[in-house]
């Protein structure tokens, strides 16, 4: 047999190239079968462990434990090999709504197959068709945090345009969060800080969504908020006011040094609906009781809407008490 071998080889008479082109044939073939195969829709059951990411109130955000997850899936044969070549070591961090996520007990929550179905794409890519799931309910530990309130800061350099200012403040929503944490660092927090919100040249309305800026070792209830702002163009305007007194008694007369006072107002241009008919200034005689000195802030009545701010000189006067 090792003759009539030997006498095949030498009747073929291959050198050295002839060997190596058909190798690199042979290779080419293998190569040819593998893609094509492997390129072809296969049903088989494949398997992740995955460990749940869910913001919920109280409780950590990620699963201290991970779960097998087990499905009859339909996709090439490239995802095949790669999901059984997976390290069994590694996991999947899989979002989670907190609504799907239902309470067992203490930090033990639970999810259905039935719930997994829209989490398909992250549990097993876009490039898997998930046909039912063999895992029927999956039990996921969250460990309580400590967790307090605090006021979201809005960090914003803002400038107008001449001719125009703000007309209602800038307010941002939600104004506080629940932060959680380990106690001794979440005591030192008392407020949390947004992105800078910039606008350098302003002249009309603003709104949109800025990030909360991160804290190490700290999590957030919500990682942005929602700020708005209304911007009016204005009209600047003078006048002189008589000022006059209130809940004097009948039988009392307030006298006020000086009478009258001088009022700058920016008004909302164009003006629509009231305006300064109904502006006016008095001194309280409430005021004049609680005083030390006899010394009154002047207080305005009237203002409407499309006055966006007004100055007085003075914005304090002398008061004195006579009988009738």
């Amino acid at each position: 047999m090792r003759d009539m071998l030997h006498r095949l080889l030498k009747a073929v008479n291959f050198n050295r190239r002839d060997w190596a082109v058909l190798l690199l044939a042979l290779l080419l073939a293998f190569s040819t079968w593998l893609i094509h195969n492997l390129s072809l829709k296969y049903n088989d059951y494949l398997k992740v462990s995955v460990v749940a990411v869910c913001n919920l109130d109280g409780h950590s955000d990620v699963s201290e434990n991970r779960c097998e997850v087990m499905a009859r899936c339909r996709t090439t044969g490239y995802q095949v090999l790669k999901f059984n070549l997976r390290p069994r070591t590694r996991e999947v961090k899989v979002q989670f709504q907190p609504s799907v996520m239902k309470y067992r007990s203490d930090d033990v929550f639970y999810l259905t197959s039935s719930d997994l179905q829209e989490y398909s794409h992250l549990i097993y890519g876009e490039k898997v068709a998930v046909e039912y799931y063999v895992s029927d309910t999956l039990f996921f530990k969250f460990p309580v945090q400590d967790s307090k309130r605090v006021p979201v800061y809005l960090m914003h350099s803002i400038s107008f345009r001449p001719q125009y200012m703000n007309a209602s403040e800038i307010v941002c929503v939600p104004d506080t969060i629940t932060i959680y944490g380990d106690r001794f660092k979440i005591d030192k927090i008392d407020r949390v800080f947004t992105a800078p919100v910039r606008y350098p040249d302003l002249y009309e309305d603003i709104q949109g969504l800025i990030p909360i800026e991160k804290i190490h070792g700290v999590r957030f209830s919500d990682s942005e908020v929602r700020y708005s702002m209304d911007v009016s163009r204005y009209v600047e305007m003078k006048s002189t006011y008589q000022l006059q007194t209130v809940n004097v008694p009948a039988d009392k007369k307030l006298l006020v040094y000086p009478s009258y006072i001088e009022a700058t107002f920016k008004c909302r241009y164009p003006i629509t609906g009231m305006g300064m008919e109904n502006v006016g200034f008095v001194v309280d005689y409430e005021d004049f009781v609680n005083s030390l000195n006899g010394k009154c802030l002047v207080k305005a009545v009237g203002i409407s809407e499309n006055i966006l701010s007004y100055q007085i000189e003075p914005v304090a006067v002398d008061c004195v008490l006579e009988d009738r």
